[in-house]
């Protein structure tokens, strides 16, 4: 039987339990403890760390102002304020949400209220025999969500290696136990191989990762460093380009997660043109739910030539 591609199973080794890592393992330990608790506690446990977030000094803070002000010019310095404030209480609820997206029985998150939008695109392309490449951005509930689409959709994710095996060898594991496939951000072979077979494909290229595979494009009319990978990928497997856009509601409500229709003329021979259409689509997104994208990342990072450095 020929094996799925992407990244294998993690094999536990005996390297792993080496002092140094036991503070990773308490970590991992204290993440599956919460997950097993019910879901409206585990809100209010995160609305209550959010809290405490909001009023540690941190200089994430300061990212997350800079880019909001760059972002939303039109905001007053309170409305901008505000909103930094409210980003960094989601936070609480983002730690949350990671515990139970990697660590929750799949009895705990089938109890979760999820309301889908959008499942006839996707039907549509894969009537078609097409391959579905959903892009997507980095919110807060973003590892729930995937796990939560888990439950309708069978998907593939692309993912960046954790530098402690502990946590690398635990969130892969539990990845793997709801998606399809993993496939490390360099398996650029086997991602392609997964597409052209009719799968389908959660993808963020939202953060600035400093590579040479960018360009400069328009995000709140903000010039941002973008990794092309969405453009070369749709290219080379023949992949439909899909918004997947996922939000949180108020109070203990749940998620909305929504597929949109593909984005129109991606791929196409133009790659800044097919990007500046990825940023525009995952900017529609944030305008949704601004305070639960993760502003605390540099997305600005990488400068175009002559701009003066902003973090």
């Amino acid at each position: 039987m020929q094996r799925m591609p992407g990244t294998p199973r993690p094999v536990f080794t005996r390297s792993l339990l080496t002092p140094r890592l036991w503070p990773a393992w308490i970590g991992v330990g204290v993440m599956k403890l919460l997950a097993m608790l019910p879901f409206k506690m585990l809100m209010a446990i995160g609305r209550a760390l959010g809290a405490v977030i909001e009023r540690y000094p941190s200089p994430r803070r300061k990212v997350a102002a800079t880019n909001i002000a760059l972002c939303f010019p039109d905001l007053d310095a309170k409305a901008q304020a505000r909103l930094v404030d409210t980003h960094l209480r989601d936070i609480g609820l983002m730690l949350i949400e990671f515990a139970l997206g990697w660590m929750g029985s799949d009895r705990a998150i089938a109890k979760i209220p999820v309301r889908f939008e959008g499942l006839e695109h996707l039907e549509a392309a894969h009537a078609a025999g097409r391959g579905v490449l959903l892009v997507g951005g980095h919110f807060s509930h973003l590892e729930l969500c995937a796990r939560l689409v888990s439950q309708r959709i069978r998907i593939a994710g692309m993912y960046r290696r954790m530098d402690n095996p502990v946590f690398e060898w635990a969130v892969l594991r539990a990845r793997l136990g709801y998606a399809r496939a993993m496939f490390d951000k360099d398996d650029i072979r086997g991602t392609v191989k997964y597409l052209r077979g009719g799968g389908t494909l959660w993808y963020a290229p939202d953060q600035d990762m400093r590579s040479k595979d960018n360009v400069f494009v328009p995000f709140f009319g903000v010039p941002a460093a973008t990794i092309t990978a969405t453009h070369h990928l749709a290219r080379m497997s023949h992949s439909v380009v899909m918004p997947f856009f996922h939000r949180r509601l108020p109070g203990s409500q749940g998620y909305v997660l929504r597929l949109g229709a593909p984005l129109e003329g991606v791929p196409s021979a133009d790659i800044e043109a097919d990007t500046f259409k990825v940023n525009q689509s995952i900017e529609q997104m944030v305008r949704e739910a601004p305070e639960q994208y993760l502003w605390v990342h540099k997305r600005f990072k990488t400068r175009p030539d002559g701009y003066p450095q902003i973090y």
